[in-house]
This record gives C-alpha cells, sequence and structure tokens, in this order.
C-alpha cells in the first residue's frame, strides 16, 4: 500500500510530524533531510511493520529501554504505540528517539500508521452500517425533540417568570351546641348549612438576577357567604384560614392578594419592598414545622396572632442571616397607600402600621425565636375573641405592644414521633390616655401542633393542634375577664397523587364568644370538612 492512497487522518498528523519534525539534527532544515542518505534497513523494518507486526514491533511504549517519561516527545510516541500500534523499535529494544530520520524512512512510518488508521475507519464504518436503522431512529428523535424546544421557546410564558398555583375546594359544615339558646339558634340560622366553596391562588415569581424575586400573587374565592364567612366565627378569624379580610376572598373576583420584590444586599443581608407585601414576607425564618395549611386560622400564627398578625399592606423590611442566627425587622402599613392623612398614608397615626422586629436561631432540624410587634389601633387582629379584639381601637391613639416567643423541633427520619410546634403571646394594651374601668389591659395566646409524616402510608400526613385564640387576661381597674376559648383540629392528608390531596379534618371551639357567653351557659362549635388541594 502506497503513500498515496490513503487520506491524511487529522488524529495522525500531528502524532507523526511531532515526533519527525523535532527529532532533525539541530541547525538543519528541511533541505538537511532531503540531502539524507536512505537508510535501506530502517525503510525494511518499518515496511514490514506496514505489513503486521514484526519481532521488533511494540505493543507498549515500557518495552523501549530509552524512552522515558521525561522525553518531551514521550506522550505522541506513547499515543502512536497504544492507539495505532505502528511504531517498531531496532534490535535491542531501542527507539533510538535522537537518530536523524531520513525522508524514506519518515514515509515508511507514516504509511505504516495510515494502514492501520485505515483499518479502524474500516470497522467504524461497518459498525455504522450495521446500527444504521437505530441511528436513524436516534436522528429522527433528536430532530423531533430540537423541534420542540424551538415550539416552547416561541410560546412560552417568559424566560424570567415561573408559574406556579393552587385550588382549594371545601366541603363543609358547622353544627352548635350549648344551653345559651339564643346564641345557638342564631350561629343556625347563619352558618348552619352545608356549603362547597374554593379559593384560588396564583403565584409568579420572577427573577432578573437570578438572586433576587419579584412575586406577584393572584386570588379569588367565594368564602364570604359560606359556612365560614361572615357569621360569628368569621368574626373571630378561627374559623377556614381563608376570610373575607383579603379582597381576593371576597366575590368571586380576581385581585392582587401579593406584591413585592425581594432582593440581596451583599452574602447575609435580604431586602424586600411592596405595594402589598405581608409581614411574614420579610421574616428570615418562620418557627413553626407545623403546616400553613391548617383548618382554623387560628394555628397559622405561631400560637401569637396579635403579634404575627400578617399584616399586609404598603411595607418594606431587611433581615440578616447567618448559618444559625437571624434578625428580622419590618413595617407595614394596611391603609399606606391612602393619601389622607386623618384616613391612613405611612408612618403616621393613622396608617394602621405594625412594626417587627424577630430574633431566630434554626438549625437543621429545630428552631426558636423571639417577637416584637408594635402594633398601631385600628389594625386587624386574627384568631382573638370579641372581648380580646374589644373596641380599643377606636378609644384614641395608642397602640398594642405583642411579644411572642414560638420553636419548634422535627425528628431526623419520619416514624411514629411527630415534630412539636409550640408558641405562646403576650400583649400589653397602650391607650395613651386614661380609659374607662374594665377596658381591655392584656391578653394572651399559646398553641401545640403535632404533624406526623408518613402516618400510615409513605406519602399520606397527619396533623393535631390545640390552643387558645387570643383572649383577654387582664382588664382595667384590676377586674378579671372570663375570656377563655379552646380551639382544636385533627386532619388526615390522603397525597392521591403529586399534585391532588384530598384531607377530611374536624375542629372544635369550646367557647367561641369567650366572656360575652351569657353567664352560666355555654355555646361551642363543632365543624367538618373536606378538603381537596389541587397544585400545579
Amino acid at each position: 500500500m502506497t503513500l498515496s492512497k490513503h487520506r491524511l487522518c487529522p488524529a495522525v498528523i500531528p502524532i507523526v510530524l511531532g515526533l519527525v519534525a523535532p527529532i532533525l539534527p539541530l541547525g538543519l532544515g528541511v533541505s538537511a533531510v532531503r540531502a539524507a542518505e536512505p537508510n535501506l534497513a530502517g525503510m525494511a523494518h518499518y515496511g514490514n511493520g506496514a505489513a503486521g507486526l514484526s519481532q521488533d514491533q511494540v505493543t507498549s511504549i515500557s518495552q523501549f529501554s530509552d524512552v522515558r517519561p521525561t522525553d518531551w516527545a514521550y506522550q505522541a510516541l506513547s499515543n502512536l504505540v497504544d492507539r495505532y500500534g505502528c511504531v517498531a523499535g531496532y534490535p535491542g529494544g531501542t527507539f533510538e528517539g535522537h537518530r536523524s530520520l531520513s525522508r524514506y524512512e519518515a514515509a515508511a512510518l507514516l504509511n505504516a500508521c495510515l494502514d492501520r488508521v485505515s483499518e479502524v475507519t474500516d470497522e467504524l464504518r461497518r459498525l455504522m452500517q450495521e446500527f444504521s436503522q437505530e441511528l436513524a431512529v436516534i436522528r429522527g428523535r433528536v430532530d423531533g425533540l430540537e423541534a420542540k424546544v424551538g415550539e416552547l421557546e416561541a410560546s412560552q410564558f417568559s424566560t424570567t417568570t415561573k408559574l406556579d398555583g393552587m385550588a382549594v375546594f371545601v366541603l363543609g359544615a358547622n353544627a352548635f351546641g350549648g344551653s345559651a339558646h339564643d346564641l345557638v339558634n342564631q350561629a343556625r340560622q347563619n352558618e348552619g348549612g352545608t356549603s362547597f366553596n374554593y379559593d384560588l391562588e396564583l403565584n409568579f415569581d420572577t427573577s432578573f438576577s437570578g438572586k433576587d424575586l419579584l412575586r406577584t400573587v393572584l386570588r379569588s374565592g367565594n368564602f364570604a357567604d359560606s359556612a365560614f364567612g361572615n357569621g360569628g366565627l368569621n368574626e373571630l378569624e378561627v374559623a377556614f384560614q381563608q376570610n373575607c379580610g383579603t379582597v381576593a376572598d371576597c366575590g368571586n373576583v380576581v385581585a392582587i392578594d401579593k406584591i413585592f420584590y425581594q432582593f440581596p444586599i451583599g452574602s447575609q443581608w435580604t431586602a424586600t419592598v411592596g405595594g402589598r407585601v405581608g409581614q411574614e414576607d420579610m421574616l428570615a425564618v418562620s418557627p413553626s414545622a407545623y403546616p400553613d395549611d391548617t383548618i382554623l386560622d387560628v394555628f397559622t400564627y405561631n400560637g401569637a396572632p396579635a403579634a404575627y398578625n400578617h399584616n399586609l399592606g404598603p411595607g418594606g423590611g431587611l433581615w440578616w442571616k447567618s448559618k444559625a442566627w437571624s434578625v428580622s425587622a419590618n413595617y407595614v402599613a394596611a391603609v399606606g397607600d391612602v393619601g389622607n392623612p386623618n384616613l391612613g398614608g405611612i408612618g403616621n397615626a393613622n396608617s394602621q402600621g405594625t412594626g417587627t422586629v424577630q430574633l431566630a436561631y434554626a438549625r437543621e432540624n429545630w428552631a426558636l425565636a423571639g417577637l416584637y410587634s408594635y402594633v398601631q389601633q385600628n389594625t386587624e387582629l386574627p384568631g382573638t375573641t370579641p372581648l380580646a379584639a374589644g373596641d380599643w381601637a377606636s378609644t384614641g391613639p395608642g397602640h398594642l405592644n405583642a411579644f411572642a416567643l414560638s420553636g419548634y423541633w422535627q425528628p431526623q427520619s419520619s416514624g411514629w414521633f411527630p415534630s412539636i410546634s409550640a408558641g405562646w403571646g403576650y400583649n400589653a394594651y397602650d391607650y395613651g390616655q386614661d380609659v374607662p374601668t374594665g377596658s381591655l389591659k392584656d391578653s394572651q395566646s399559646w398553641y401545640v401542633g403535632l404533624q406526623w409524616l408518613k402516618a400510615f402510608s409513605e406519602v399520606n400526613s397527619m396533623g393535631l393542634a390545640f390552643g387558645q385564640p387570643v383572649f383577654a387576661t387582664g382588664l382595667s381597674g384590676g377586674q378579671t375577664p372570663n375570656d377563655g376559648n379552646y380551639a382544636f383540629e385533627l386532619w388526615y392528608k390522603i397525597q392521591a397523587t403529586d399534585h391532588i390531596a384530598v384531607t377530611p379534618a374536624i375542629f372544635y371551639l369550646s367557647r367561641p364568644e369567650g366572656q360575652f357567653t351569657p353567664s352560666g351557659q355555654s355555646f361551642d362549635n363543632l365543624g367538618a370538612l373536606v378538603k381537596t388541594t389541587f397544585k400545579f
């Protein structure tokens, strides 16, 4: 086989030239090679190697006694031996790399290597022909994927925004009992029927740098006139977690529930600002392992509904977070979008504002947090008895000092032992002036929440929570209120699919009217519902 019959392989050219060019005698050019006499023995030697392995043909570079790893051409020579097996040595097991190479010897060496490359090429051609059908199928699939990717890119919603949502169906009813017959009859008339309602939430998360977040939340629902709507339970705001306090929960309309922008400042600071942002959106740590989608609203506030009041409106906040410690500070004005200072605005006596500071310590499976909130009068307080909500908001300028201590612990692995979440809140009312005897002075609240993951199944879960919504514990003038009310819920979440869950639940309120229950009489509420949650 002659050299002209071969197409020079790109993989071989640099290797061969790397061996050929540098071994020219120092100071000699190409003309010196042309003038060199042919080495007939070397030509015969490499010629034999072209036809097959001669007795001096090597299969490993280690067979050359005069080639060392420190030699500058070691790797190139190793590639020729290992990949193509077209290098032979001289008698005695030497390569004689410093010896001058004639053009005839170079041609014989190149010819031998090209013979082996030809063999490899023929083998690849045979394999390609043998698997031609499979390669055609793969090529078709790749073309199809490219077409689909192109279609998705052309029709995608946004390159920077992700949409996820949740739709909740609730079918349920209440039963009322006790010796306070007027209260019982009134409750049955207002909310004694069975109702089927929905709540829809759409979250649009946009990021411009990969580290920031612009969140827009749309909400809609129809709980306003439901069994869990504007009756006594909603006035307490301890019934179902969705209530008409959020615009989007009323009247079957879609409205902006939240819109805020969150961005990092350095490696440990995060800032949040929004035209409609919640207090809870600006806290570095939520000190609870009990799920957010509880049955009773009161159990979503870490045992302190006045301090963790989820005030919603224009606001901003900043938090610092290290590996375990965090400090958060934020401010929300519920009517901060109003220009009339007598009705609202930011930073005045009518802002219905909440200023919050939280100090938290969180590890992998437990956390503890202390929180203080300065709550202005007229600010809506969730999860309270009627007396604890009281008329303090209209008794001159003043505020509420709300304190909370909350935490949780959860086992390293799911089992019979549940995660435990607990919290306690204390609230002191400051009216800024003398108030009539019997006015609300202080109140408290607490809760304990237990959750079992993999309850009777690898995918299902179960939860139980009990405690007291905010209830009055002291009145001005030294009077002692009788305002206690206990709340309880039990639920079992059946994960039907990855995106659908069905949760039957029961709940109980021992004394929802608190001190407003007629003396010597009782009034309680037992409810049951089935909640179906669709996540997408």
